[in-house]
């Protein structure tokens, strides 16, 4: 009968490690199972798990990037195969050999070779900060902890699908007015850069005085021709430019706070990094990461610089032994309604629910948003385009009426 050397860990998360003789795999999985081990990896004395995994020169990748569907996917598959009782490592596996990334397939294929060594899967994750944020990982770790890392997965896995049909959204809804208002522009461009001067060349064979609304439709199209090569450059150097500064704090938080001082747009990016930090929160709590810890978390995680000054300082708060409700009321952030809910919720031991009720309010509150902001962009759009289109087009014809005029 051949034997397996396992590495697994008890009740009091302490490593234990051995050698078990049975028929397979899953016979010993099940027993240390049954002795409430949690268990890391197993592998045949004689010959790896891993060794039977097809030639990497043979397989053939969609593309070397990663993207958040791969994440998404890999989460939901690997909470899946937990829950079924099949250890990390195998499911890892499973897992490595359907990826359509090369990149990803590398990345799982790292995390193996660390756990047949005797890493966690979390310390095995933390080495790959571009492919598992800080969320993973700590969650990772509170599963582990907990013995309840599928459960932990599952709902990482909801909170990511959550996440990328959200962002999906949002940019469906943002996809039509970036659509028409790059036509309309191209539209303008057209005209100034190819009608226009035809027109004017025809103008200075009659020697016609030509009229104010045409002069200055002419000046435009001048400026626009002769300069149009530097307004293309100077428009790649800014927003190059632009990159670059938003890479540094400084500039990202000038950057997050002209977004917010807008009008009528402010406060939707406002409520966007708060639907964010409500929903991060949500998961934490409910996979049961302690409060400061969570706080943590979402600081680094929250995607919003300004916001994450105010969780640092909500963290500290909290830390000196104040309710969670009292630094949020501080800063000033959230609105009242955040803040009542929040406090309940500390009163009643319901914290995620109350984050989860938030979330649900905040994202039925952009969805909002961006339907209307559709519904009227649209015809605000094509009204400001057919205005500015119609009187260049009614500049052109003006002098046209002129020599229609001439006898």
């Amino acid at each position: 009968m051949p034997k397996f050397f396992y590495i697994a860990k008890d009740k009091f998360g302490e490593k234990v490690n051995g050698t078990e003789e049975g028929i397979s795999q899953d016979e010993i999985a099940s027993r240390l199972q049954a002795r409430d081990l949690l268990v890391i990896t197993i592998t045949s004395e004689e010959k790896s798990v891993l060794s039977s995994a097809p030639d990497l020169a043979k397989r053939v990748f969609k593309r070397n990037r990663i993207t958040n569907d791969d994440r998404v996917l890999f989460c939901r598959q690997l909470a899946t195969l937990l829950g079924a009782g099949i250890t990390i490592l195998k499911s890892v596996q499973v897992i490595k050999e359907q990826v359509p990334s090369k990149s990803f397939y590398d990345a799982l294929g790292d995390l193996q070779k660390r756990m047949e060594a005797g890493e966690t899967f979390h310390s095995a994750m933390s080495k790959h900060p571009k492919v598992f944020s800080e969320m993973w990982v700590n969650l990772a770790e509170s599963g582990e902890a907990s013995g309840n890392l599928g459960m932990v997965l599952d709902r990482l896995a909801s909170y990511l699908e959550r996440s990328a049909a959200f962002k999906k959204k949002i940019i469906s809804a943002l996809a039509y007015p970036s659509i028409l208002a790059f036509a309309g522009t191209g539209a303008i461009l057209i005209l100034n850069v190819k009608i226009i001067p035809t027109f004017t060349q025809l103008f200075k064979q009659f020697n016609l005085t030509l009229p104010f609304l045409t002069q200055i439709i002419v000046v435009i199209s001048n400026i626009t021709t002769k300069y149009f090569g530097w307004l293309i450059g100077c428009l790649i150097v800014g927003y190059f430019f632009l990159q670059k500064v938003l890479k540094t704090k400084q500039g990202r938080m000038v950057f997050e706070r002209f977004l917010l001082s807008l009008p009528v747009f402010g406060e939707f990016f406002r409520v966007l990094a708060v639907e964010r930090f409500t929903s991060e929160m949500t998961t934490l709590s409910e996979s049961g990461v302690p409060i400061l810890y969570s706080l943590e978390i979402v600081e680094r995680s929250v995607g919003n610089l300004i916001l994450g000054e105010i969780i640092k300082k909500i963290k500290e708060g909290v830390r000196e032994g104040k309710t969670l409700s009292e630094p949020l009321q501080k800063s000033g952030f959230f609105d009242p309604m955040a803040i009542q809910l929040i406090g309940i919720g500390e009163e009643i031991g319901e914290l995620s629910n109350m984050f989860k009720r938030l979330n649900s309010f905040y994202r039925d509150y952009i969805d909002t948003f961006l339907t209307r902001f559709t519904a009227m962009f649209e015809p605000l759009m094509l009204i400001f385009m057919g205005a500015v289109i119609g009187l260049m087009v009614l500049g052109i014809f003006l002098p046209i009426f002129q020599l229609a005029q001439i006898k």
